[in-house]
């Protein structure tokens, strides 16, 4: 099958970043050619002239089965937040899971996403409705200390078993996750850091949401959650730790020489009032990796990574008072090579490039909210200007799985109307 997407603009990405008018050609599943016009025989043509081809955006923190909890717990101080949190949580069913899935791929597919990490439990459900979407799911089966979890037996045995069947199946990629360090002892922190490294996968967990989260860290251990974490080598590469608001210059320094990533999650912060902002421009400085993540519905209570790209630049130019601050280049960075860095999929991902999976997004170039189109102002107006309405042709490694705004893979009257339902039954019976 070879698609022809013809006469774009191309925001490719690559390591020049450079902006193209021409066809991207994809085969199958890979990119086959960028730029120019392509003479070869198609399959399938779109008429793209005056829009704009991007590479798919990677979502680095989610817990997309919770897609259906959006206006469930709005409001609310931390503590009361998390309390109704897991009260509902604890009565979800596999049927839940699995439609809250389905729901919360479709809001990504359909803003532009193409790729989404996941920390949360029963990650097999998750799975099949993540292939049922047809995008792809970095699904990070959430390890606890067995005192704490309501899983059958222990978390870190189910997230193997996981990895094992899961290993092998397209567009899922099986990873570790760590709810945090409040509910994680040494021996679940080790074992999940040794696992993820053995295997060379993904981990995600939460790391210095709140200022409490630090300070009774820091009270039962005498150190800060990083310096923890480093003090029994349980820092690694592969790890992408969410949030990390309330940080000191050392553990920034310890994420850095660790090849960490951090997935700045703004709105969910903002949202909880949880305070802290995270510092962006030391963790460039040290070489902290730095992505966007969304969290979760009923925290953000959207999926939707161009209003993230912008209120986090926003974010920190306001609270650095310095308007040079996450400039939209970097912003697109962080939405797209740099995801695909942090989950090591980058010879794959992020980019527009001959011989990489076909992860593309068509925005529409003739919106009013994406005029003047210039290769001058491309890459701000995806920042500043865009929205997941502009989004109107979405490919995940070469499958067409939103076409002209119409989600093509699942049945969504059947979503929207069980969404409804799963909210009644869990949120109604208080």
């Amino acid at each position: 099958m070879i698609t022809a997407i013809r006469d774009a603009w191309i925001v490719t990405q690559d390591p020049n970043r450079n902006i193209l008018k021409g066809d991207v050609v994809i085969e199958n599943d890979i990119i086959t050619s960028v730029g120019g016009r392509y003479g070869g025989s198609v399959d399938r043509d779109i008429d793209a002239s005056g829009d704009v081809v991007m590479p798919g955006m990677i979502n680095t923190h989610t817990h997309v089965a919770m897609a259906p909890l959006k206006g469930v717990c709005d409001d609310l101080a931390f503590p009361d937040f998390l309390n109704k949190v897991f009260k509902i949580d604890s009565d979800r069913t596999d049927h839940d899971l699995d439609m809250g899935t389905r729901l919360g791929c479709a809001e990504m597919m359909r803003g532009g996403t193409t790729t989404f990490v996941d920390l949360y439990y029963s990650e097999d459900v998750i799975a099949k409705a993540t292939q049922d979407a047809g995008i792809r799911g970095v699904l990070c089966w959430c390890c606890l200390d067995e005192q704490f979890t309501t899983q059958k037996g222990n978390p870190l045995d189910n997230c193997k078993h996981f990895y094992e069947t899961h290993k092998d199946k397209r567009k899922i990629i099986p990873g570790v996750g760590l709810q945090g360090v409040y509910v994680c002892g040494e021996e679940t922190c080790v074992g999940a850091k040794e696992f993820a490294d053995e295997k060379d996968i993904p981990l995600n967990f939460h790391l210095s949401e709140t200022r409490g989260e630090v300070n009774d860290h820091k009270k039962k251990t005498g150190l800060r959650p990083v310096e923890w974490l480093d003090s029994i080598g349980a820092l690694s590469p592969n790890m992408i730790a969410a949030h990390s608001a309330w940080l000191t210059m050392n553990e920034v320094r310890l994420m850095g020489a660790a090849g960490m990533s951090a997935s700045l999650c703004a709105v969910s912060n903002m949202k909880l009032a949880t305070g802290g902002v995270a510092p962006l421009p030391e963790f460039l400085q040290y070489g902290v990796n730095v992505t966007i993540g969304t969290d979760s519905n009923n925290t953000n209570n959207s999926l939707d990574m161009f209003s993230e790209m912008k209120i986090l630049g926003l974010l920190h130019k306001s609270s650095r008072w310095d308007a040079t601050v996450a400039p939209a280049q970097q912003l697109l960075d962080y939405c797209t090579i740099n995801g695909a860095k942090a989950i090591g999929m980058s010879d794959k991902l992020g980019s527009i490039e001959k011989g990489k999976y076909a992860d593309i997004v068509i925005l529409d170039g003739k919106a009013p909210n994406m005029r003047p189109l210039l290769p001058d102002n491309i890459v701000a107006n995806i920042a500043y200007s865009a929205s997941s309405l502009n989004v109107k042709t979405v490919f995940c490694q070469g499958d067409m799985v939103v076409e002209d705004g119409r989600i093509l893979t699942l049945d969504m009257p059947e979503v929207l109307d069980a969404s409804e339902q799963i909210w009644k039954q869990l949120c109604l019976r208080e």
